[in-house]
């Protein structure tokens, strides 16, 4: 099943897409058109940055986004998100719109009508489109960064990703799979997933990209390679209880304060820094027990501190864990 994707670079927190991936050395998403049909056509996947024969109006619009205070525009969102998927030629389209404080949506009203738009614009224009309403109240995963989210993505393909994380992916590619008419069910397309991340298909598959576009791929199998932080502390448990709330957007925040995303447009990223969490709405935690470990290359992080200890809110009593998926919109 092919996969052609066009992505842009980070808005807000943390780097997008193209961003993160430029944490493996080498890595570029520089390539032509023709070279990007080739790459997919050979190896199944390629990814390519806007370009001025592809989409070159959102090129413009999405990094005015962040300073004209539009980034949560729904038409905004719809346009940049649909023009690229649609540009780079996909017959099929699974998009996951992210709700809570994380997201751009912070509603789930908003984000039912945000992925409402979008399988709208898809069907409109031919292309088979569903989208699923995922959870952003907490970080997906444990890793808030670039080189720190590649290296959890590299683990969930290896089989040893967060839960959360590998679920999302799983019932994600599901829906990819299904739609694309290469399983006859969601069960059986997921059946084909797992069996990829078991034998190693699909690590094999992610060095075969990388390599292909630049990527240093031995990354994979020595993730030391990837950009380090000088300097790492911890963030600790006031008291014993519950994590009630970790707040994605304020723990978000805290990464971008390190350098792991933009608070303006020409701002260089920091690929090595981040956050690193330890624990989920809902997990039991002591008192000076690790709550995070903060990646940085300043030895002075106590601002950085300080807004994770207020983003995490502990609860004496037990809490509920929020549900990864709300719903599906097709």
């Amino acid at each position: 099943m092919p996969v052609a994707k066009m992505s842009g670079r980070g808005l807000g927190h943390t780097g997008g897409t193209i961003d993160k991936l430029e944490s493996v050395p080498g890595f570029h998403v520089e390539i032509s058109k023709d070279e990007f049909i080739r790459l997919v056509n050979e190896n199944g996947i390629a990814i390519i940055g806007q370009t001025g024969d592809l989409t070159p109006a959102d090129k413009k619009l999405y990094a005015l986004r962040d300073v004209t205070a539009t980034v949560n525009s729904i038409p905004l969102i719809a346009s940049s998100i649909m023009s690229k998927k649609i540009a780079a030629g996909a017959d099929a389209i699974v998009l996951d719109v992210k709700t809570g404080a994380g997201a751009f949506m912070k509603k789930l009203d908003e984000a039912r009508r945000l992925a409402r738009v979008m399988v709208d614009i898809g069907k409109r224009v031919g292309r088979r489109t569903m989208a699923v309403i995922s959870d952003m109240s907490q970080p997906l995963g444990y890793a808030v960064g670039n080189a720190l989210e590649v290296k959890e993505a590299i683990e969930t393909l290896k089989g040893n990703g967060p839960h959360d994380l590998t679920e999302l992916c799983l019932t994600l590619g599901s829906h990819m799979v299904y739609l694309a008419e290469k399983a006859p069910s969601l069960d059986e397309a997921r059946r084909l997933l797992e069996e990829a991340i078991r034998s190693g298909a699909a690590i094999a598959a992610f060095k075969t990209f990388l390599a292909a576009q630049g990527g240093d791929a031995s990354v994979v199998d020595d993730l030391d390679k990837l950009p380090k932080a000088a300097y790492t502390s911890t963030v600790t448990a006031a008291a014993d209880g519950y994590v009630a709330e970790m707040a994605a957007d304020d723990i978000g925040t805290a990464a971008m304060w390190l350098g792991a995303g933009r608070a303006k447009k020409e701002d260089v990223i920091d690929l090595a820094v981040g956050i690193v969490l330890h624990k989920k709405i809902g997990d039991r935690v002591q008192k000076g027990e690790a709550l995070a470990t903060i990646h940085s290359n300043r030895p002075d992080v106590l601002d950085v501190k300080e807004k994770i200890e207020a983003a995490i809110r502990l609860s004496p009593q037990p809490v509920a864990r929020p549900p990864l998926i709300y719903e599906t919109i097709v």
